[in-house]
């Protein structure tokens, strides 16, 4: 409507000029052209404050909103905090379902049109969703893309090679598997959310402290349960290297058969001197992953049969995608009581809940 208006004026104009070139003559016909320049360089500055102050702001909020924001996390972990925090005032959406590999995901077109429904997008980051980063920066120019691990202060987080840490490059993304780093999260997600909703900024608030307080008793859960397990048989090894807050914060050895991104392929040398470990050590149990190929877990209990040892795959763990929607598995908190079961149960703990070795993988994928 403005630039209707706009062009409207700019017709009147342009006939009171033929008008007073016509009866003016050259007297005001050199004056003409000048007063053109005038009038389209102010047309120009209305159609640059028009635009303006009718272009969204994806960081200014309507202060007394208070319609349930439409978010979407990349993946589970990230989205079952937003709902935590969230509560009823918060629809979330997560992109990546059971089963699903964030480093290796493309999005989709539906996923791109569900990104660019949402009010509000969360992801983990420190490039977990690896081949979605750029798709996640371009978003940022058009609504509020939050990266729940910046909660997490840079000296906690786990380099992802000596090197690379020495450096302040990449780090690992598995930030989920120690759950005190994990209920940093809720800091940023807060925070996010009450900057679209000022009026439930006390709600958010609440919730985010509710959901901290079970998060510390779960890390105190998994603490107790990994201290159970023989101090000489705390070697996790599992598909790719998910776990390294997970050994750290809970006193286990942790070994890959890939890296942490299972876009890196294991090398025969690395499988080799997994299984030279697995011997030497006389480990139980080996773990398989509900988001990632397990030949090379299998080819791990292959190598070492032939060596004369006898290693069991003790059940699927959930590394980087949760269990199915609507299970005690497709939230995080039961995700870490899952794999905190089976690991116990596998490398002879005493959680009296945790799955049979060999057990066959978790229904559903993760």
């Amino acid at each position: 409507m403005n630039l209707v208006r706009a062009m409207r004026w700019w017709d009147a104009a342009a006939g009171v000029l033929e008008k007073g070139r016509v009866s003016a003559g050259a007297r005001t016909g050199a004056c003409a052209p000048r007063f053109l320049v005038a009038f389209a360089a102010l047309m120009v500055c209305f159609g640059v404050a028009c635009k303006d102050k009718t272009s969204p702001s994806p960081t200014i909020a309507n202060p007394t909103d208070t319609s349930a924001i439409r978010a979407v996390a990349t993946v589970g972990m990230v989205g079952d905090v937003v709902r935590a925090v969230g509560g009823r005032d918060v629809v979330v959406t997560v992109l990546l379902g059971p089963g699903t590999d964030p480093h290796l995901y493309k999005p989709t077109p539906a996923d791109m049109r569900t990104l660019r429904d949402a009010d509000i997008v969360f992801a983990s980051g420190l490039k977990l969703e690896g081949k979605m980063e750029d798709v996640l920066k371009d978003l940022g120019t058009t609504k509020p893309v939050v990266f729940v691990t910046d909660g997490v202060p840079r000296e906690r987080l786990i380099g992802a090679s000596e090197d690379d840490a020495a450096q302040g490059k990449q780090f690992d993304p598995h930030v989920w598997f120690d759950v005190s780093l994990w209920a940093m999260t809720t800091a940023p997600v807060r925070d996010a959310l009450a900057k679209l909703r000022p009026l439930k900024d006390p709600a958010f608030a609440a919730n985010a402290a509710v959901f901290e307080k079970q998060l510390a008793a779960l890390h105190e859960e998994v603490a107790t349960a990994m201290s159970a397990i023989p101090k000489e048989r705390r070697v996790l090894v599992t598909a790719h290297d998910a776990f390294g807050y997970f050994g750290r914060a809970y006193g286990v050895e942790v070994l890959g058969v890939q890296g942490i991104s299972t876009e890196s392929e294991a090398s025969l040398q690395t499988i080799n001197q997994l299984v030279d470990k697995l011997v030497a050590r006389k480990v139980p149990a080996i773990f398989v992953e509900s988001s990632v190929n397990p030949k090379g877990i299998e080819g791990l209990k292959q190598g070492a049969a032939s060596r004369g040892h006898n290693v069991v795959i003790g059940g699927e763990l959930f590394s980087d995608a949760m269990g199915a929607a609507g299970t005690d598995d497709g939230t995080y908190i039961g995700m870490v009581r899952h794999n905190m079961r089976v690991i116990a149960a596998g490398l002879g703990g005493t959680d009296s809940h945790a799955a049979p070795t060999d057990a066959k993988p978790a229904g559903g994928g993760s």
